[in-house]
């Protein structure tokens, strides 16, 4: 089986759980983690490339997961994010990480945090090591471990 195909499986699989879940998904701090966790995966090599912002906005504003948010509420917290990247990555992330952390004393939440920045991560066909890095970083601020998503 070619990589992609891994690939593509693997994340059909993760969405698959996350809308097992989707129902327990509505509070305000997996809103904000989950779009924390977007536009930490857009800047992962420390560049927001334009054609990736659009993309990952409108895979946010079409992921099934997220339709019980207003998806103005959405894109307004992913560019909010996105912008505080953009001025200062290093500085930016660590607010980003703040953010998704707070999802950390809800497992469901914290999973799904994670799930959905894989989701994001791996939906071009590549998961590059940038992307995976931010995705363990992320794993660890919400007291998980990479592992436990093959990470």
């Amino acid at each position: 089986m070619a990589l992609w195909d891994v690939l593509k499986e693997s994340i059909a699989k993760i969405q698959a759980a996350l809308l097992a879940k989707k129902h327990d998904l509505k509070g305000a701090a997996f809103r904000d983690a989950s779009m924390a966790i977007c536009a930490l995966v857009t800047a992962a090599d420390g560049k927001i490339d334009p054609a990736e912002r659009q993309r990952v906005a409108k895979l946010i504003t079409t992921n099934e997961v997220l339709q019980h948010f207003p998806a103005e509420d959405l894109r307004q917290l992913y560019e909010a994010n996105l912008e505080r990247l953009a001025a200062d990555f290093d500085f930016g992330k660590v607010a980003v990480l703040q953010e998704i952390a707070k999802t950390k004393e809800k497992p469901v939440e914290a999973r799904a945090t994670i799930q959905i920045g894989i989701v994001i991560g791996g939906a071009d066909g590549t998961f590059g090591e940038e992307e995976k890095n931010v995705i363990r970083e992320s794993c660890y601020a919400v007291g998980l471990l990479p592992y436990e998503f093959d990470l």
